[in-house]
């Protein structure tokens, strides 16, 4: 992929500088979506930059006025949206309606479409067919795909066809049922060097990013200095340029136990339960609706 500065004096890796507010991709400024081009030009100068899921164009919105610059629909919305117990059975209808909410609801960020399960494993065809719809019906700016070398052939002609591909390595849930759960991914000298090949060759295939997820750090960081492309970490340690999280792990509005990577950084499940439960105290005792909240 061919790497593109902005012109100019480049903004600190922190994205403080007096120049950063136009350039740096968490909390720059612009009248137009980040695309795949600023992605690779914060890999040149260092930035760090957050990545976030969104399923909604509410949330999205939230998301997109502090300033996230990447959202991804992810497969996670089966899991956390849909009410299954893991992304395999999420559809291509399922995606489509919810990437092209949440392309509603933002007008910065760039926006990735996941491709679920059974969309793109029969071969590069089935990948383009399933990837265009996403790119014409729901306005995605680029598409994520599992798998690293099995992946590459998908991954090489939709980058030929235009359309940008993020990659995803390491643990890949779809492959849930194969590995009996979700157990981390390169320990080991073989495990770790099969993971560096699968990164080499989907930035050799044309992907603009690959997502590590579940991986030791210190293989993870090996991976992030071995590519030219960033790195997107999920259970990959600080090493990685860039890092993503599921929006309602991340917010606390997810119940029980969550992975051992994920910080919460709210409590949402208990403010929203707290709030439901204060209005109906407030119906069943006549408090509401008063009457400031009724018509004359």
């Amino acid at each position: 992929m061919t790497h593109v500065s902005p012109a100019g004096k480049q903004p600190d890796s922190s994205g403080t500088g007096p120049s950063a507010a136009g350039k740096a991709l968490y909390g720059g400024t612009g009248s137009r979506r980040i695309t795949v081009r600023d992605i690779a030009s914060a890999k040149e100068r260092g930035e760090k930059w957050p990545m976030l899921t969104a399923y909604d164009a509410m949330t999205a919105s939230v998301f997109d006025e502090v300033g996230i610059p990447v959202m991804l629909v992810g497969d996670s919305m089966g899991n956390c949206h849909l009410g299954y117990e893991s992304t395999v059975p999420v559809t291509m209808d399922e995606i489509t309606i919810l990437s092209a909410a949440v392309v509603r609801g933002t007008k910065r960020a760039l926006i990735v479409g996941d491709l679920p399960f059974g969309s793109y494993q029969e071969g590069p065809v089935q990948a383009l067919r399933s990837a265009t719809r996403l790119v014409k019906e729901a306005g995605v700016g680029a598409v994520k795909l599992e798998g690293g070398e099995r992946s590459a052939d998908q991954i090489q002609l939709l980058v030929e066809s235009g359309i940008p591909v993020m990659a995803h390595v390491g643990l890949t849930p779809q492959s849930v049922h194969a590995y009996g759960g979700y157990p981390v991914q390169g320990r080991g000298e073989e495990a770790a060097q099969q993971l560096l090949r699968d990164a080499k060759a989907v930035q050799d295939a044309g992907a603009f990013a690959v997502v590590l997820e579940t991986v030791p750090a210190e293989v993870a960081g090996e991976v992030t200095r071995s590519l030219h492309i960033p790195t997107v970490g999920i259970g990959a340690g600080p090493d990685c340029d860039a890092q993503v999280l599921v929006w309602t792990d991340m917010a606390g509005l997810t119940a029980g136990r969550v992975p051992r990577f994920v910080k919460q950084y709210a409590q949402l499940r208990q403010t929203l339960g707290d709030a439901a439960r204060a209005y109906a105290e407030d119906v069943v005792g006549g408090a509401y609706p008063a009457a400031e909240h009724s018509f004359r």
